[in-house]
């Protein structure tokens, strides 16, 4: 089956306020160390800045994303510009914040690419490195 997205859902033990706080002001706080998460391998900031999502290295600042839609407690949504993409691609992140019983259920959603089919490796890959990202968001929140 072709499918122009992959999607990874965790819960987070706050209301979506919280969550979409801790998710944009203490990104650098979870986001994970090392070459597959970061160019700087992690001796860099990933941050907020205008209307970016940057990661900041003693050389300057690289643009992750572009920021479309900011609505705290709500949905968050980036133009995706990761330095992995093909020159032709163009994806977007959408990272939705829904009150659940328990807290929020946090659904990130990275759509646009083309020739993606749903279980194969690439989407496997796509959706295991959000994955593996989203994991220490979601420790953020235990205590």
């Amino acid at each position: 089956m072709t499918t122009d997205k992959v999607t990874v859902t965790t819960l987070v033990a706050a209301p979506p306020k919280e969550a979409f706080e801790a998710f944009t002001q203490q990104i650098d706080i979870w986001w994970r160390r090392g070459p597959r998460f970061r160019s700087a391998a992690g001796s860099s900031i990933i941050r907020f800045e205008d209307d970016r999502l940057v990661e900041v290295t003693a050389d300057g600042a690289l643009a992750l994303g572009r920021i479309s839609a900011w609505e705290p407690g709500s949905r968050l949504v980036l133009e995706w510009l990761g330095s992995r993409l093909a020159a032709s691609e163009r994806t977007e992140v959408e990272v939705r914040f829904d009150a659940h019983d328990t807290g929020t259920r946090v659904t990130v959603e990275h759509r646009g690419w083309t020739g993606l089919n749903a279980g194969d490796a690439r989407s496997s890959a796509i959706g295991l490195w959000w994955g593996d990202l989203v994991v220490p968001y979601q420790r953020h929140f235990a205590s």
